[in-house]
């Protein structure tokens, strides 16, 4: 993980602004990429765990926060109830905040009718009200439970000083060619692309175009030309490979010298 996968993760765009759902937006502060101190992240770490080692290394070089707790679980004897994953206190106003980090990659799915039930996982494996649900009723509540009390208690913290929020950022897609309403009170900021059938994406309309298949960690990048591209049929191969498998990958297209977009093709 280099530079610009900072760049990416800063500048992506949180799902929603200021409150809603009754959740707050975390904002991160102001953050000069040029004075940061890169450390080294483990490559083998899932993607959010990997974005977790990113969050911390920028708060923590900002004025403004200090990192009181971070992935601290909690345990009721030998059992894992769960983890809290980020404990801030504000410099300046000394308040507590607790901060639950997501990143998320959804398909908008305009055939149903309440925008926060349209928001599906690339793989149709996740929801994003079914997150919501669980920030809400669990990640939240799990400070407040005996076990979390305790848990904060051994690092001087009480539990009913702590201010929830989550710095929830998304990128969204959008049906190729489909109608999508305004998808308020999301951030209509987060569409970066578009989902396809795997059979309309194996059409003449793209046979002309190049293609390139990014890792996960590359996910959050906007598309660029320093990679290897393939023809239409290769990348055909290569999708037919991951659908088999009830994969949906992300696709980059390069449309000419200028003009890149992205997206998924879906298996289902």
């Amino acid at each position: 993980m280099n530079l610009e996968h900072f760049d990416a993760f800063i500048n992506t765009p949180p799902l929603w602004k200021h409150k809603e759902f009754n959740i707050t937006q975390f904002s991160l502060p102001e953050i000069n990429l040029n004075q940061v101190i890169i450390r080294e992240i483990p490559s083998k770490l899932r993607l959010g765990h990997q974005l977790e080692y990113v969050f911390k290394q920028l708060v923590s070089q900002t004025a403004l926060y200090e990192i009181s707790i971070d992935n601290l679980p909690i345990r009721n004897n030998t059992r894992t109830l769960g983890e809290i994953d980020f404990i801030l206190t504000n410099k300046i106003s000394s308040e507590l905040i607790h901060v639950e980090l997501t990143y998320k990659f959804y398909l908008i799915d305009p055939s149903i009718k309440e925008t926060i039930h349209q928001l599906i996982g690339p793989n149709k494996r996740d929801l994003f009200f079914t997150k919501l649900e669980k920030i809400r009723n669990d990640q939240f509540k799990l400070l407040h439970s005996p076990e979390g009390i305790e848990a904060l208690q051994k690092k001087d913290i009480h539990h009913e000083s702590v201010h929830h929020q989550v710095c929830f950022k998304g990128q969204l897609f959008v049906p190729y060619k489909g109608r999508v309403s305004p998808i308020s009170p999301l951030n209509g900021d987060c569409i970066v692309g578009f989902w396809i059938a795997f059979n309309e994406f194996n059409s003449a309309s793209f046979s002309s175009y190049q293609f390139y298949m990014p890792n996960k960690l590359s996910w959050l990048l906007p598309p660029n030309d320093n990679v290897q591209w393939k023809s239409h049929q290769k990348i055909i191969f290569d999708i037919r490979q991951k659908n088999y498998m009830n994969i949906s990958p992300m696709i980059w297209i390069k449309k000419s010298e200028t003009r890149f977009e992205k997206c998924f093709v879906v298996w289902w």
